[in-house]
């Protein structure tokens, strides 16, 4: 598995790059986001790479950030119909974060405007995706509207600590929340996650 990328950018097109690695010329497939965040041609890259074997071909698909590839490998994975093509034409149409807050949002409207998404593959993208998004994706859409308020981090991290044990995202919220209701706005994350773990076990 080709990992990731670095060498000089030989070749900067809106859907692909070529990367030279030691007289290699790799050409690597990119949506729009990861374009616009290139160097100059001749400049040094490090490109994050998924590489899809095929019968016919390997191909390389590229992304300038982790989030960028996290999301084209959960809707090529998780999602029926959706193949790298359309992966990355939602990463050209989207921003990650603004994906993923439509997801949680369950927007069937935006989602369905990303070219290549009808309404029915953005029906499969929310039934499918909506739980591995996740939490923190729902936090992300409110920190861009408005800085969430410290009460708001507490709750956050201690969920985000419950799910990375193990705990479903519901449970764990609703415990949450639970010891929240007992003891008041002051606790600190610590005291949210040792408080829902006595709920949880």
């Amino acid at each position: 598995m080709i990992t990731f990328l670095e060498g000089t950018l030989v070749e900067a097109l809106p859907t692909h790059v070529v990367v030279g690695v030691h007289g290699v010329g790799y050409h690597v497939f990119i949506p729009l986001s990861s374009y616009d965040r290139l160097p100059p041609v001749g400049g040094q890259i490090k490109i994050l790479t998924h590489l899809q074997v095929r019968e016919d071909a390997h191909v390389l698909f590229g992304f300038m950030s982790a989030g960028e590839r996290d999301l084209f490998r959960l809707l090529v994975d998780h999602v029926s119909g959706i193949g790298p093509k359309s992966a990355l034409a939602v990463l050209s149409g989207s921003s990650v974060a603004s994906f993923k807050a439509n997801v949680v949002a369950g927007d069937i409207s935006s989602l369905s405007k990303v070219k290549g998404i009808g309404k029915k593959t953005a029906e499969r993208i929310v039934v499918e995706l909506k739980d591995k998004v996740g939490i923190a994706a729902a936090w992300e859409a409110a920190s861009a509207a408005h800085a969430p308020t410290p009460e708001e981090t507490h709750i956050n991290d201690a969920v985000l600590a419950l799910i990375s044990l193990g705990y479903k995202q519901v449970d764990a919220h609703k415990a949450v929340k639970q010891t929240l209701d007992k003891g008041g706005a002051a606790q600190s994350s610590e005291d949210l996650v040792r408080g829902a773990l006595k709920l949880l076990i």
